[in-house]
C-alpha cells in the first residue's frame, strides 16, 4: 500500500515508518524537519494517490498547551482538517492519533463509550480532531481509525515525559518527583506501531475509535522503583508530595475492542519495556 505518515520524523513517526517499508509497503513523509507544515493545505494537495494516511502529527506536550493554546489548537485541528479533507479527494482511509481522553474516569477499566472528558487545551484539540473524523465519515463517507493511545513510552522518547525523565535522572545518581501517587496505564512504543500495522488491514465501519494502553496500571512509584531494580544501584530517591489540583490518580484502559476487531494485543511488560528503554539511553 501506498501510506502517508505525517509526523514521519517524530518518536511514533520515525519507528513507524521504518516498520512500514520492512514491510513493503510505499511511505510519503510529512513532517516539520523536512519542511512540510501540516497546517497549511499546500503540503496535501499535491500528494501522489495513496491508500492511507496515518495522522501523527500534532503539539503534544500538555503544559505547553496551556502556556500557548493558540499553537496546539491551529496545528492540530487545521493538521487533522487537512488530513480528512486528503483522504476525501484521494478515497482513502485515515488513521488518526487522539489522546487518553477521559479525564477523572466515572469507572475502571475505561472503554471506547466512557463520556469524553477534555482537560486541557491539548485533549480539547484531539476532541475537535476526533469530531472532524466523525463529521468527514458522515458528509463525505471518509473511513477513520481514531486511536486513544493512554501513556506511551519507549526509547528517545522527550526527556520532559514521565519514564524517559525517571530513567535520566536515575542514570545520574538521584530522582527528584513530585508526587509517587499517580496511576498510569503505559504502553510501550512497539505496541503502538503493531496497532498501526493492523490497522491497515482492517476495514473501518465509519469513524471507529480504539483504546491503545496494556490495560494495566503503574504508579509513579511502582516505575521508580522497577526502573533502580534493574539498574541495579542504589538511588537516591526524593517525593516532594507536591499534588497538582485534580490529578487524576488512576487510569486503566479496557482494550477489548482492538482485541476483537483488530486482532491486536500488547506484547511488551512495562519490565521489559523500561529494560529496552535503559538500554538505549
Amino acid at each position: 500500500m501506498k501510506v502517508v505518515v505525517t509526523g514521519s520524523k517524530g518518536f511514533i513517526g520515525t519507528q513507524l515508518c521504518k516498520t512500514l517499508l520492512n514491510l513493503g509497503h510505499d511511505i510519503i513523509e510529512i513532517d516539520l524537519s523536512l519542511g512540510h507544515n501540516v497546517e497549511e493545505w499546500k503540503t496535501f494537495e499535491n500528494l501522489p494517490k495513496f491508500d492511507y494516511l496515518v495522522h501523527l502529527a500534532a503539539r503534544i506536550f500538555v503544559p505547553e498547551s496551556f502556556n500557548n493554546p493558540r499553537s496546539f489548537y491551529q496545528t492540530n485541528i487545521m493538521g487533522t482538517l487537512n488530513a480528512n479533507e486528503a483522504c476525501r479527494i484521494n478515497n482513502a482511509k485515515l488513521v488518526f492519533f487522539s489522546s487518553y481522553a477521559y479525564g477523572a474516569p466515572d469507572y475502571l477499566p475505561i472503554d471506547e463509550n466512557h463520556q469524553v472528558k477534555s482537560f486541557n487545551p491539548y485533549s480539547r484539540s484531539k476532541i475537535m480532531g476526533e469530531d472532524i473524523c466523525k463529521s468527514y465519515f458522515a458528509d463525505f463517507g471518509v473511513k477513520s481509525i481514531v486511536f486513544r493511545p493512554f501513556n506511551i513510552y519507549g526509547p528517545n522518547q522527550d526527556s520532559r515525559f514521565l519514564i524517559p525523565s525517571i530513567i535520566e535522572q536515575a542514570i545520574e545518581g538521584s530522582i527528584t518527583l513530585k508526587d509517587n501517587r499517580p496511576k498510569r496505564d503505559y504502553i510501550f512504543i512497539d505496541d503502538i506501531i503493531s496497532a498501526v500495522v493492523k490497522s491497515l488491514e482492517y476495514e473501518p465501519e465509519g469513524s471507529d475509535i480504539f483504546n491503545l494502553a496494556s490495560g494495566v496500571s503503574h504508579s509513579v512509584e511502582d516505575i521508580v522503583n522497577k526502573t533502580i531494580s534493574i539498574i541495579g544501584k542504589d538511588i537516591k530517591v526524593n517525593y516532594l508530595n507536591e499534588h497538582r489540583p485534580n490529578e487524576v490518580l488512576d487510569t486503566v484502559a479496557l482494550i477489548d475492542k482492538a482485541k476483537n476487531k483488530l486482532d491486536w494485543e500488547p506484547k511488551t511488560s512495562i519490565d521489559t519495556g523500561l529494560s529496552n528503554c535503559l538500554t538505549n539511553s
